[in-house]
């Protein structure tokens, strides 16, 4: 399978986690460093530099992998704001790397897939990050982010409508508040980070953020066989918040 913004957070936890269960496992990220410290990590993982948001890499990165059984399109960004506090730069940013770069992997990798499915008489995975942020709940300042997150829910239902009978399952997974360097970044960044920790945790009913390894067994389990029967669907992992 292969895995965008693996480097750090869920993505680096769900390749570590697949290929803990045996997949070989495809990391992609911006980032070499992280890369490399995910390789030494787990020697059975290939890492690949890739930027998600450029047709010609994702193309050519494409053109040289094997058909995919699974891929998690991870990467994505919170933009901060009202939607009078919303740039167009944040805006256009968001939809980039929150949804266009699911549709570019998508177009790249899925004609190979579902050759694949075909030919193997089975079936294979595509698993978007969306968001319990999204058409599911909305939340305060997050304009675009809840904005693209949605986006990501449409696409994968249209994805999974389009391609059922071909074997292909795409879903979506919706997670709570997730204690990873993206969110401790945006803590640091508050005016008072402190009572930004307090506030991020007061929204999650279990009283506590989600870690990482409370995502990946979903992520595990939609890419593998054990999902067969699970198509078009949003997997919140929250913690209760949308109870």
């Amino acid at each position: 399978m292969l895995i965008t913004a693996a480097a750090q957070g869920i993505g680096r936890a769900s390749a570590l986690a697949c290929a803990a269960e045996g997949a070989r496992v495809i990391a992609t990220d911006i980032n070499q460093a992280f890369l490399d410290s995910l390789a030494a990590e787990h020697s059975s993982i290939q890492v690949e530099l890739l930027d998600v948001r450029s047709d010609a890499a994702v193309a050519a990165l494409a053109a040289r992998t094997p058909a995919l059984d699974a891929l998690f399109n991870c990467a994505g960004m919170v933009a901060n704001g009202s939607v009078l506090e919303c740039t167009e730069a944040d805006w256009d940013l968001s939809f980039d790397l929150n949804v266009k770069s699911m549709f570019r992997m998508t177009r790249a990798f899925l004609p190979a897939m579902l050759a694949k499915a075909e030919t193997q008489n089975g079936s294979v995975s595509i698993i978007n990050m969306a968001s319990m942020a999204s058409s599911i709940k909305g939340f305060a300042n997050r304009c675009a982010y809840g904005a693209t997150k949605a986006a990501v829910i449409g696409l994968t239902k249209s994805l999974a409508a389009d391609y059922v009978k071909a074997g292909l399952r795409a879903n979506a997974l919706c997670p709570g508040t997730v204690d990873t360097p993206s969110l401790r970044g945006r803590i640091a960044s508050a005016a008072d980070p402190v009572q930004a920790e307090k506030d991020f945790i007061a929204r999650q009913p279990m009283g506590r953020l989600a870690t990482v390894s409370d995502i990946t067994p979903m992520v595990v389990f939609l890419a593998s066989d054990e999902s067969r029967f699970v198509t078009g669907q949003t997997l919140l992992v929250d913690g209760g918040v949308t109870i």
